[in-house]
């Protein structure tokens, strides 16, 4: 069975030009599911400290729903800010159905995100501080992440597919 690929990092990392990259280089089928999207699925959602709801909900939707094109014979790639704190459940979600789960997070510097996220023509971050704490969040995953401020989005796609072929990326609990 194909995997689920969790592409993650903070606000500015490169997720979304990375993954179209990854489209173009993985060998189809290839669906990927744009986790900002699902925040239009909250007609009315949870406000101020209840917002953490809403984003525990999404991430657990995209996790469900990329099961049926798993089993349709899709590789996915889920591209969302997913903390690690999220792998446990979405490990849960993915082994009791035998479905091989990768986390791959894309982290160039505080500095760099910030600058993308601002740069924006859509959903601009002017003052990344208030990301300051999730960015760092993404300290506890090591194993998975790439820091890079230099390549291109294709030069880390490769790297990201040459990592996905060799299991440097895949959780394993």
């Amino acid at each position: 069975m194909k995997p689920i690929i969790l592409l993650s990092g903070p606000p500015g990392a490169g997720k979304t030009t990375i993954a179209k990259e990854l489209v173009a280089i993985l060998p189809g089928p290839v669906a990927c599911i744009e986790g900002d999207k699902f925040w239009s699925f909250f007609a009315k959602g949870y406000d101020g400290d209840e917002r953490n709801k809403n984003f525990i909900t999404i991430m657990v939707s995209m996790t469900t729903s990329s099961l049926a094109f798993v089993r349709a014979g899709y590789q996915v790639i889920i591209d969302f800010s997913i903390p690690p704190g999220f792998l446990a459940t979405a490990f849960k979600i993915t082994s009791e159905r035998n479905i091989p789960l990768d986390y791959v997070v894309i982290r160039p510097s505080e500095k760099v995100c910030a600058e993308r996220a601002a740069a924006r023509t859509e959903g601009a971050v002017p003052n990344y501080a208030v990301y300051k704490g999730f960015y760092a969040l993404f300290d506890k995953a090591a194993r998975h992440t790439i820091c890079d401020d230099e390549s291109n989005a294709a030069v880390i796609a490769d790297h990201i597919r040459d990592g996905l072929y060799e299991g440097i990326f895949r959780v394993t609990e």
